[in-house]
């Protein structure tokens, strides 16, 4: 009886530890995964753009101090200051007139244009990943949530239908789908939150 008693305490004190590193994980493991891929980012820009700073000569060689992180300070200024020159500097007119030679390269022009409109699409004045919804897909109640990215499609002839994107969970691709646009219907939900909960298959609270 005894012995039964103690292997219930084990178990229980095994059950407990357990959940104790399960809770432990899912508190450490999103932190440290966020932290490790922001090194990483760091590390990799730094390689890119290696700064360092002249400090002392020790018998004719001259010794340097490395920044880690200032290289990628380094993109963010000039990113930033290339954004206000463009802002002000440039005209609207030698802008677009710049945009057309660019979009005249023939490989270029196809990478250039995809690059841009999806950074569009996500920060700039273009922004299609702002209307989440639920479509219904058959009779059995299938459902997914997407984006409606077009709301004109009268170039392909089609009144009356809207263009929804479907991202994919745990994944960057996505499929793209020409909708009825009685059958959308709208969620009205911050679509920030709907994108991550997509994303992440569900599992990310709204």
């Amino acid at each position: 009886m005894n012995k039964l008693r103690r292997k219930a305490h084990y178990r229980i004190a095994l059950t407990t530890l357990f959940g104790f590193f399960i809770k432990g994980l899912l508190f450490v493991l999103p932190i440290g995964l966020s932290l490790y891929i922001i090194f990483k980012a760091i590390s990799w820009v730094d390689s890119i753009i290696n700064v360092s700073i002249p400090w002392r000569s020790i018998g004719g060689m001259q010794q340097y101090i490395h920044l880690p992180g200032f290289g990628l300070l380094v993109v963010l200024t000039s990113v930033t200051l290339i954004g206000m020159f463009v802002t002000y500097v440039i005209s609207d007119s030698l802008y677009i007139y710049f945009e057309g030679l660019l979009n005249k390269i023939p490989v270029f022009k196809l990478i250039y244009s995809s690059i841009k409109d999806f950074m569009e699409s996500f920060f700039g004045d273009k922004k299609k990943f702002n209307e989440p919804v639920i479509v219904q897909f058959n009779d059995y109640g299938l459902k997914k949530i997407g984006f409606v990215t077009d709301k004109d499609l009268s170039k392909f002839n089609l009144n009356g239908e809207v263009g929804v994107y479907f991202p994919n969970s745990y994944g960057i691709m996505g499929e793209f789908h020409i909708i009825p646009a009685d059958k959308v219907q709208p969620l009205n939900l911050p679509s920030a939150d709907v994108m991550k909960y997509v994303v992440s298959g569900g599992v990310s609270e709204l």
